[in-house]
């Protein structure tokens, strides 16, 4: 007790266990560099890995203006290596040791004890590690060195031999033919370090692309070092009860068990549901249903069950469809599996499955010829995903099985938004892999469907109508000021009767009628609630007043200046993500979340100073519309814009350059003085390396 009181708590911190990055994150352990070199300095030139060995090859860039550089020793082992000739094959284009590679060992074989940990706000987010790899320098380029010094050696020493092969043309040779091999000596064979090192030498090395520390990509895989779930959601095994903990520590015995009578796997009481951990009760239940709106779910888990626990691990397992929740394609076709009927693997079924989910959110009705045609699936298969979450209708198609939940869209438009970015980004990756026309993205309007539109509530009716009125009352306003303006202006003028000028307001209240006729197409352009059309958003949340939409250009103006500050260089595509990203940071009823239009993004981006580049993309491109516009941050204020600007308009011509090339015309546009180190600052600002060549960053096609 007396150590207790001297030893008090300070502090308590949450624990969350993310999971998104699970056996996908690898420590790397760099060797110690010199005082002068961080990590800054260092270029990665690039990087490739063999998968099943867990083995990863750098290739760093050496700074060779460093003072601590011998300028000499790296002339003398660049010519070793390559000798006086350079061509594309020689290591050391510069005649210089410019570059270093750094070959990977696995540090320890088990490394279930490790994890990463993020400290934020008073929470420490964990991630398992899949692997710890020590990265140390390899001296490969000696090897080459030593068989070039050989290959002249057996040059010099094989001027007479022509005479010495004419006389061996003729040689008595003995034929033998080996013995049947015995299962003990494969099996010796095999073991050995021989076939062991010629069975890793036959991986082939896959090319990965290099995100520096403050690139957009790294820091969206960044984000996935925090809990998605924030906490309940998936980290119910950091939540225990006193009950489940000492399970736990003294698990039943495999006797005790047996003794239990077996139920069939697809059978589950109630009982035995409401025993397992709350995101496991929802799993189950969802990947049984299929399809559930949030209020029979909560029924099903029992009273007293927090609401906000549900919303969290419901998140986990399913998605939003028409208010309703739709359980995930991972969940019902897990990893490794196949498909019974055809036997497709089950990353094709799940990207089929969502794809049909992704035609609900747009639609009630789907016909099953248009998903067979997309997703290129056996009938069989196609027939189970519009089974799961649709009934079919004679001479009609399948019509989603269950009414559009408007209460919970309406109790909820957090978790509403939070899941129509989340069906943003998954339309995205469709349109990618499917290459979905307009027709497949617009959604069909049916004779069927008009006379079924959607129900508007009462409140929503009165809201609309408020918004009108506040659109024509400012509109009224303007052109009542500029006429009085004009009056002062010019005594001359005719004399306008300003008490004929009266600003209208429209009936809101319930006795008199309102004009809902732009609503009235509201039946089935819905995304979890929120329209995805341009008009169909602006008519959703209304006109904003001026005061509103001055506040709302001034934070896009904010997040884009912000934006191309960091990346200089960005797709629309890319832009767009990275705006998702920046909304979903954001609290509830935040002004960006009033609705932004592309051509709203892409007039703010010409308007802050970026400039369209028209990149000459190769003809058979599969990149998406959003990704062949590229803008660019024209001026940004330092003494790097000139270099800049000449790239950009290289890259205005050529979709893809030599860095040669790049330097030769930095050097001729702004003066011979260019030093490596002002070339490498322009490239990293605006291109990425792959196979040899540059990249506008976001164009790499691969």
């Amino acid at each position: 007790m007396a150590n207790e009181e001297d030893d008090p708590i300070i502090q308590e911190i949450d624990v969350f266990l993310a999971r998104s990055l699970l056996e996908k994150l690898y420590l790397f352990q760099y060797p110690i560099r010199p005082a002068s070199m961080t990590y800054d300095d260092v270029t990665h030139l690039s990087a490739k890995i063999k998968p099943k060995q867990q083995k990863v090859e750098l290739e760093m860039a050496i700074d060779t203006l460093n003072p601590n550089y011998c300028r000499s020793k790296g002339e003398q082992i660049a010519l070793n290596v390559d000798g006086t000739c350079t061509d594309e094959t020689s290591t050391y284009s510069s005649k210089l040791m410019d570059k270093q590679t750094f070959c990977s060992s696995q540090a320890a074989s088990n490394v279930s004890r490790y994890a990463a940990a993020v400290y934020k706000k008073g929470e420490l987010h964990l991630t398992p590690l899949h692997g710890i790899l020590q990265l140390r320098p390899s001296f490969t380029y000696l090897d080459k060195a030593d068989a070039k010094h050989r290959e002249r050696e057996a040059a010099n020493e094989g001027g007479d031999s022509s005479q010495d092969e004419a006389e061996d043309d003729v040689k008595q040779i003995t034929v033998r033919f080996s013995r049947p091999e015995t299962e003990q000596a494969r099996q010796r064979r095999v073991q050995s370090y021989e076939f062991l090192q010629k069975r890793q030498a036959e991986e082939h090395w896959v090319h990965l692309h290099y995100y520096g520390l403050k690139d957009s990509r790294s820091e969206h895989e960044r984000q996935y070092l925090f809990s998605q779930g924030h906490g309940l959601a998936e980290n119910t095994e950091l939540i225990k009860s006193p009950s489940e903990y000492l399970m736990m520590l003294m698990p039943p015995s495999v006797e005790e068990e047996n003794d239990k009578p077996v139920a069939p796997s697809n059978v589950l009481s109630m009982a035995q549901l409401r025993t397992l951990p709350l995101a496991d009760q929802i799993k189950i239940l969802m990947k049984n249903v299929k399809v559930m709106p949030f209020a029979n779910l909560m029924s099903l888990l029992g009273s007293g069950t927090d609401s906000t626990a549900v919303l969290r691990c419901i998140q986990q397992v399913a998605m939003l469809v028409q208010g309703n929740w739709v359980v995930k394609s991972d969940v019902l076709y897990p990893k490794d599996t196949s498909s019974p009927h055809s036997g497709v693997p089950a990353e094709v079924l799940c990207r089929g499955r969502d794809f049909v989910m992704w035609k609900f959110t747009q639609d009630r009705w789907v016909v099953r010829k248009e998903v067979a045609a997309v997703t290129k699936l056996c009938p069989e298969d196609v027939k189970d995903f519009l089974e799961h979450m649709s009934v079919a209708r004679i001479n009609k198609g399948w019509e989603f099985m269950l009414p559009y939940d408007e209460d919970f869209v309406k109790k909820h438009p957090d978790i509403v938004q939070r899941q129509h970015m989340l069906w943003m980004g998954i339309q995205a990756k469709l349109e990618k892999v499917y290459n979905l026309l307009k027709e497949h993205l617009t959604p069909k309007k049916q004779e069927a469907q008009s006379a079924h539109p959607l129900l508007v509530s009462g409140e929503q009716r009165v809201n609309m109508a408020k918004a009108k009125v506040k659109q024509n009352y400012g509109q009224l306003e303007k052109e009542f000021q500029k006429q009085k303006a004009e009056m002062k202006s010019n005594d001359t003028s005719a004399k306008m009767d300003v008490s004929n000028i009266r600003i209208k307001e429209e009936p809101v209240s319930d006795e008199e009628p309102m004009d809902t006729s732009a609503y009235e197409g509201m039946n089935n352009g819905v995304v979890n609630g929120l329209h995805v059309e341009e008009d169909s958003m602006d008519a959703l949340n209304g006109h904003l007043p001026g005061a509103c939409i001055d506040r709302v250009a001034q934070e896009l103006k904010a997040f884009v200046l912000s934006t191309f500050k960091k990346q200089f260089v960005l797709t629309l595509s890319e832009l767009k993500r990275l705006f998702n990203l920046h909304l979903a940071s954001l609290p509830p009823g935040h002004t960006l979340f009033s609705g932004i239009s592309d051509k709203m993004l892409q007039d703010m981006v010409l308007d802050t100073g970026c400039k369209q580049i028209l990149v000459p993309f190769p003809p058979q491109t599969a990149a998406s519309p959003d990704e062949l516009k590229v803008y660019a941050l024209w001026e940004a204020g330092d003494t790097y814009d000139q270099h800049r600007q000449v790239l950009l308009e290289i890259f205005s011509k050529n979709y893809r350059v030599r860095r040669n090339v790049i330097q030769n015309q930095l050097s001729q546009e702004c003066g011979e003085d260019l030093n490596k180190q002002e070339v490498d600052r322009v490239l990293k600002d605006c291109c990425v390396s792959y196979g040899g060549m540059w990249y506008l960053k976001g164009t790499v096609q691969s």
